[in-house]
Formats: structure tokens, sequence, C-alpha cells
């Protein structure tokens, strides 16, 4: 029997994809190691960018090699966050460069840019047995703070990352539920439209030939 997180997509996707899930247990008894992370961060290197800007930064905080801004890290988390993330090995505080670096104009497309940063890594993640979970429910001036982040730099989402552990591990109930839930998503023709808004996609190229005149 397959994970209930496990995709059940209606067309096909990369089995990367489809495995690609937020969890909030984690193994606390295993570490990530350098190698793996620095391959986490190659896949988000070579993520697109307008004009090749590269707004993304990384601060990577483990809890054995930089326990005091781990620890802070933690400490910034809002709402039900702090239940579970300290038995996360790996904190990252995503930064975005909100300028252009040239002029220190608005880079517009900064946090677009970055998210597609994220997405690599995790895919890249997922397709080595990690996860990833991220996180809006911090305090972005304490996580600054604490990871000395400088201006036009700003903090955008928490990363934890580790090895999905064992839901029963969660103090939480509805998380303990959440873990065990399966993933469900929007189809696609409520937000994929043809031509213009609201108008129904193609499903296949037989429904094609028969809207052609």
């Amino acid at each position: 029997m397959s994970h209930p997180k496990i995709a059940k997509a209606d067309h096909e996707i990369l089995d990367v994809i489809r495995r690609r899930w937020s969890p909030r247990a984690f193994d606390g008894s295993r570490d990530v190691s350098s190698d793996d992370l620095r391959r986490l961060f190659e896949a988000a290197r070579w993520a697109p960018s307008s004009m090749n800007e590269q707004p993304w930064r990384f601060v990577v905080t483990d809890r054995t090699r930089s326990p005091e801004v781990f620890a802070a890290l933690v400490e910034s988390l809002t709402g039900k966050n702090p239940f579970w993330a300290s038995a996360v090995p790996v904190l990252v505080l995503v930064v975005v460069r909100s300028t252009i670096e040239r002029d220190e104009t608005e880079n517009a497309h900064a946090w677009y840019d970055t998210g597609q940063a994220v997405g690599f890594l995790t895919l890249q993640a997922t397709s080595m047995g990690l996860s990833v979970r991220q996180m809006e429910g911090f305090d972005h001036d304490r996580a600054r703070r604490a990871c000395d982040v400088p201006a036009p730099f700003e903090p955008a989402v928490l990363m934890a990352i580790g090895y999905a552990g064992d839901p029963e591990t969660l103090k939480l109930e509805r998380h303990r539920e959440a873990e065990l839930q399966p993933r469900q998503r929007r189809s696609l023709d409520t937000f994929v439209f043809e031509g213009k808004w609201g108008q129904a996609f193609l499903r296949d190229d037989s429904q094609a030939e028969g809207r052609r005149p």
C-alpha cells in the first residue's frame, strides 16, 4: 500500500513530484551531511532568474554545527511550528535580495525567482530521500538579527530539512493526523484556461478535433 502522501496525479508526471510533500515529523536521530546539503544548493544555483540576478541567499543552521543560531531560529518560530521544529537537523533561512545589484533599483521578480530556486532545491531533496518543509510562520526581524542579514536582503521563509520521521513523535494530535491525510489539489479545469479566462483548457486531441470548423 502506497503512502497517502504520494500524489495520485490525474496525468503522468515525474515520480519525484508525486513523492514530494512537507512533513512535520522528522527523524531526530539522522543528520544531513554537508555533501548532501551542497547538492541541494547546487540544484538551487541552476534555477532561472530574471537578468540572471540570482536574488536568493541561504543561511544554513545545523543543530550540532551552529547550535546557538539554530536555537535562535527555533525561538523565532510562531504559531504551532515550535511544537515540532526542534527535532529538525537543519534549518535554513531563505533570503531575497529585493533590488538589482548594479543600480539598486527594485527587482520586481526577485521573490518569484527565489521561489523557483527553492522549488529546484526541494525536488533535489526529494530525489535524495530528504524532506523539506517551508515555513512563513516566524518572526522575520528576530531571524534577521539571529543570522545577521544585511539590507537590502529580506527574510522570506524558513526551511526545515531532514529525513521524514514517525508521525507518532509529534506532540499535537492535529499534526499527527495531518501527516496521514492524502494530499489534495485543485483539478486542472479550475485553474488552467484556454484563450481566455474561464474557458476550459482542452483535455485531449479528440476534443480539439471536435472544435475545429
